[in-house]
Parts: structure tokens; sequence; C-alpha cells
């Protein structure tokens, strides 16, 4: 009994010096994992959120073949952060993808396989859906839509106006002519086809373009703005489609607008209830018809539709680099992840 003291003063030391072994090992243990993490966090690639790193967007296809310059979007648009290819061969590389419909709706010319998760691919469409097929092929693939529909994640108008900040006079050119219609697709069968063949009975209409008279280039605006009435008949009634028929051949060429679209209130949308005619305004074309000429004969009445001038300037954005730079700011400043099942069914509903 009397040796239990001599024990413990040996046994005591010897598991306080296991335990103080224990201690040290863990925090190495915990010490040695944090290097790890840190030399592991060295070898993955920075968010570019956090450095500042260009976007790598890939032009898919010239869109209707047509080649732009790729080095704009800071020296034209004042968009940094953008840089654009065609390179194919950096499809593994780029942060996203633009697609644009037309050249690719009946080739099927698109990647193979599933889209990756890091890239964005964006269906990119300014054509009515009379013309547009084969929408499925996107489906399950498309991570953000780029058209002319107002509630597309790219927004890509023919034109808008934009507000003057101090009122401006304008003068109405001189008008020696009625009604002028531009049109090089025809498609029979179409409400404008029927309407136009029904109006030209009741009102003479100077129609140009492929089948009718010819219109140059560089005549364009010197022929049109003889006119007082611009028929902007659109061939497809759908959302929002609302074309350089209205924009340009109305309003930048100096003449009234009578369309053939989407109904009133979405033109309402986007342009001032007194600056157009609608055709859905009358009951038939034989009326619309008399208004016009009736409005011929009334300079104060003609006028009015003018009035919206002292306030807006008609403002369109051309240039296809225009449009894909604007694609790379809005891709900038979206966040989180998104995918659409069906192009077609946004497109259509």
């Amino acid at each position: 009994m009397g040796k239990k003291p001599y024990k413990l003063f040996f046994i005591l030391p010897f598991f306080l010096g296991i335990v103080l072994l224990s201690y040290v090992w863990f925090f190495k243990q915990v010490l040695h994992g944090s290097e790890i993490e840190n030399r592991h966090s060295t070898l993955i690639k920075p968010s570019k959120e956090n450095v500042n790193e260009k976007l790598l967007i890939l032009v898919w296809t010239w869109p209707f073949k047509e080649t732009f310059p790729l080095d704009t979007c800071e020296s034209h648009y004042k968009i940094s952060g953008c840089s654009l290819t065609a390179d194919r061969s950096l499809l593994g590389e780029v942060d996203a993808v633009v697609f644009h419909h037309y050249d690719v709706m009946y080739s099927w010319d698109i990647p193979r396989g599933p889209r990756p998760h890091y890239q964005r691919w964006v269906w990119f469409n300014i054509e009515p859906p009379i013309v547009t097929v084969n929408l499925y092929i996107f489906d399950n693939l498309i991570n953000m839509t780029m058209s002319y529909q107002e509630n597309s994640d790219i927004f890509l108008p023919y034109g808008y106006m934009k507000p003057l900040k101090e009122p401006q006079s304008f003068k109405i050119p001189t008008k020696s002519k009625l009604v002028a219609w531009v049109v090089s697709a025809w498609y029979s069968g179409t409400r404008r086809a029927s309407y136009y063949e029904e109006l030209k009975k009741h009102i003479d209409i100077d129609v140009y373009g492929r089948y009718h008279k010819k219109l140059s280039r560089d005549g364009f605006e010197r022929t049109l703005i003889q006119y007082k009435f611009y028929l902007a008949f659109e061939n497809c009634e759908h959302r929002d489609y609302i074309t350089e028929k209205l924009w340009s051949n109305a309003f930048i060429t100096g003449l009234v607008p009578v369309v053939l679209g989407p109904p009133r209130e979405n033109y309402e949308r986007f342009i001032p209830p007194t600056s157009f005619i609608h055709v859905d305004d009358f009951s038939s074309p034989k009326e619309l018809a008399q208004f016009l000429l009736d409005l011929d004969k009334d300079n104060a009445k003609y006028e009015q539709y003018f009035s919206w001038r002292s306030k807006f300037v008609t403002v369109r954005e051309l240039g296809w680099d225009s449009f894909y730079c604007k694609a790379c700011r809005e891709l900038q400043q979206s966040k989180g992840y998104k995918a659409i099942a069906s192009v077609e069914k946004w497109f259509l509903t």
C-alpha cells in the first residue's frame, strides 16, 4: 500500500505527456489542413467577378453570313469587359455562345451533346414566326433569349423613341403624293396581302420593291419623302414585332405610318397613340381609304400626326456588333442559373 504514491509519481507525468503530444498533433493537422486548403484555392481559377476578366463570347455563325468587327464593344459602345470571337475551336473556353436562329434552323448546326454547365447559350432571333422554324432543336439548351420581344432577356427593338430634353421644332417635308408601300417578300394568303388587294380598289397606292416599281438604295428617302402616308404592313402579326417598316420607312423618312401588325395597344407601348393610324380602327379597307382621302384635304388634322416630334426623336441601333456587345453587357449583369425548356413555347405564347 505504501508504494502506490511512488507509482503515481512516475505514471502521472507519462500520462500528461501523452495528452500534450495529442494536442500538438491535433493542431498540426489543423494548420496543415488550412495550408492545403489555401494552396488548393490558389489552383482554382478565380471568379471572373472577382478579377474583372473579360467575358469571352462566341459568335456561332455570322448572322445572315454578314461579317462585322469583333473589337468594337468598348471603342464604339463603351461596354468594357467584353471580348467577341468567331473561332469555334474556342467552344470549350468561352463564357457564352450566341446562336442566330435563322442560320441554323435548317442545318441544325449547333454543338452536339449537352450544354456545359459553366456556359450560357443565347438564342438570337429577329424574324417573325412565319419564317422561324425548327425551334425544338434548342429544347433544354438555352439560358437566355435575345429578340424583338420586350420580355426577352436581351431586348432588341427595331427602333425606339428617345425623349428630347428640350422641345424642338419639326418642319413637315413638302408632300405631293399620297400613299406608298415598299415590299420585297410577298407572302400570299397573309392578312397584309389581302388587305392591300382590297385597299387599292379605293385609293391609289404606289408600290415599290421586288416585282413592283424600282427603288434604289440611294433614292430611297428622296422618293418616299414625297408621300403623306406609308403602309407599314408587317408580314406577321406577332407580339412586339414592329419593324423598320415603321421606324425607318415612315418615322425617320417623315411619313405618317398606316400600320397592320399587332394590336393598337401593343404599338402604344412604344409610340404615342397619335403618331400612327391602325387599320383595326376601321371597319373595312374602304373606310380606311376614305379616312386617308379626307385627311389629305385637311392640313390641320394631318399635321397633328407630327406633334410628337417636338418631344421625341426616333432612334435605330444598327450594326450586328452593337447587338452582340449589348448581349455581353446583359450577360455581365445576369446572375444565377436559368434554363428554358422550350424556346418554341416561350416564343409563340
